[in-house]
């Protein structure tokens, strides 16, 4: 076999499991450069690249490998670096099953031998370490990478941002505890609640903090049951200063594990240690989950994460661009701030698959560049619109009048006509959302910010408000 066919054959296996746009986004560009001991080596084109694919498409990866290679196959990066005349930059991956069935890491040495079999249970990530007693120091799961400083602030977000700061300052001994951050997918929730966790660790370094995902926390919890060490489990979390949960909807249904977080949490809150929480939707949409819990969540603060709007998504996408070191214009930011109307994580992805594709093909990036790479995910038809082209559509879509449309009427049909106007206003225009407020009635920021939750929440869950915003969209995209 040669590094070539392997690649191919795996390439054919992932592109059964994606969607074609991820595909060609994130596994065209790859090259295959190596093949020796049953390690392949792939090329890509930034260390941002590599570790996109680390975190969202491990699996997949290791499936393919251990496809074509076997069992021991293992899989080596090399990141092409920007930089002139300098050695790339490499890192080998083995396909190993250390940390929650992640892919271990091996900076600048040759893939470990006999790696840990795929099918080994994943240890705890933290009871483990307390109840054997280690001299290991604390492990606080944090990413460095997620800090205030790459953090951008827009309307979508100030509030959670800001309550972070002053979290930050003074954990546990503040307004916000908990502080619990909702929102959709990629808006920035794990960033932010990281950003805090890291903030304290820079600035009060003898804190014990904590990050853990919810699922991860339920199996260790459930680990511990198996080994009759519930009394250490609990005494682990009673020993931090900061908790941070990610995506707390997954507790939803698992009554024991509940039962033992509200005993933590109360312990935690009494004791002034801070906790921040985080998840897809707000807390009392959460069915599912005990109402002593959500009755201990309105203690501290309950906000939300929304979609950025215009203003934020230049500023996204202009820290992505210098980051990467990538050459650009302003006309490049203002195309893909006004086409790219989605969430943080996917602007990111595709200012990366601009960059690894302007690098692969050693041209300037240009908005022609970003029309010809990107088709269907960002069109040049894609309008950038007045208030007022918003207001037209919406009264003729909708059979209101403006007066209808201003006044503070709460009929269900004026008020879904409002949102719906709020909420593309928002995505298509370049206003902030105090001035899209103001247009609509005079009405307060908040009210704009509700609109833009609710739309997205009421196409998901009832299909004649899903047709409705997919037929907006579809006359936005012809008609202007």
């Amino acid at each position: 076999m040669d590094c070539q066919s392997v690649w191919a054959n795996c390439l054919k296996t992932i592109k059964q499991t994606l969607p074609e746009q991820s595909f060609n986004t994130w596994f065209l560009p790859i090259r295959a450069i190596r093949l020796r001991n049953s390690v392949l080596t792939i090329q890509v084109p930034t260390r941002f690249y590599y570790e996109w694919l680390e975190e969202h498409y491990v699996e997949i990866l290791r499936q393919a490998i251990r496809q074509e290679i076997g069992q021991d196959g293992q899989l080596e990066y090399s990141v092409v670096n920007t930089a002139a005349n300098q050695n790339p930059y490499q890192k080998s991956i083995v396909h190993a099953n250390k940390q929650q069935g992640s892919l271990l890491h091996q900076p600048n040495k040759q893939p470990v031998p006999n790696p840990t079999p795929l099918n080994k249970p994943a240890n705890s990530t933290y009871l483990p370490t307390v109840a054997r007693k280690t001299e290991k120091p604390f492990q606080s799961n944090l990413s460095p990478k997620y800090t205030f400083d790459n953090f951008i602030e827009g309307d979508c977000n100030r509030l959670a941002r800001s309550a972070g700061h002053r979290i930050a300052g003074n954990p546990g001994k503040n307004s916000f505890n908990p502080l619990i951050c909702y929102g959709g997918v990629g808006l920035g929730k794990t960033h932010l609640a990281q950003a805090i966790g890291n903030s304290i660790i820079k600035n009060l370094p003898s804190k014990r903090v904590l990050y853990i995902s919810a699922e991860q926390f339920t199996t260790d919890y459930v680990n511990a049951t198996r080994q009759n060490m519930i009394q250490e489990f609990q005494k682990s979390y009673f020993a931090l200063d900061v908790l941070i949960i990610d995506d707390i909807q997954f507790f939803v249904g698992k009554e024991k594990t509940q039962e033992n977080f509200f005993h933590i949490f109360n312990n935690l809150h009494q004791s002034q240690k801070q906790i921040i929480m985080t998840s897809d939707r707000a807390p009392n949409e959460l069915r599912g989950l005990q109402d002593r819990l959500l009755s201990r969540f309105k203690w501290g603060l309950t906000t939300d994460i929304q979609v950025p709007g215009y203003q934020t998504r230049v500023q996204i996408i202009r820290a992505k661009l210098e980051q990467e070191d990538g050459l650009f214009s302003e006309e490049v930011i203002d195309f893909l701030a006004r086409k790219i109307t989605t969430n943080v994580r996917e602007i990111e992805g595709i200012v990366i698959s601009l960059l690894a594709k302007s690098q692969l093909l050693n041209e300037v990036l240009t908005v022609s560049l970003a029309q010809q790479t990107l088709g269907g995910i960002v069109s040049d038809e894609a309008p950038s619109l007045s208030l007022k082209e918003i207001e037209d559509l919406i009264i003729g879509y909708f059979n209101v009048t403006t007066e209808e449309l201003q006044s503070k009427s709460r009929k269900k049909p004026i008020a879904d006509a409002r949102q719906f106007a709020m909420y593309l206003a928002n995505q298509f225009t370049e206003f902030p959302l105090k001035a899209i407020g103001w247009f609509f009635g005079k009405r307060d920021h908040t009210t704009v910010i509700h609109a833009c939750r609710a739309i997205p929440q009421k196409a998901e869950q009832d299909a004649q408000y899903k047709y409705i915003l997919e037929d907006l969209l579809e006359k936005i995209r012809t008609l202007y």
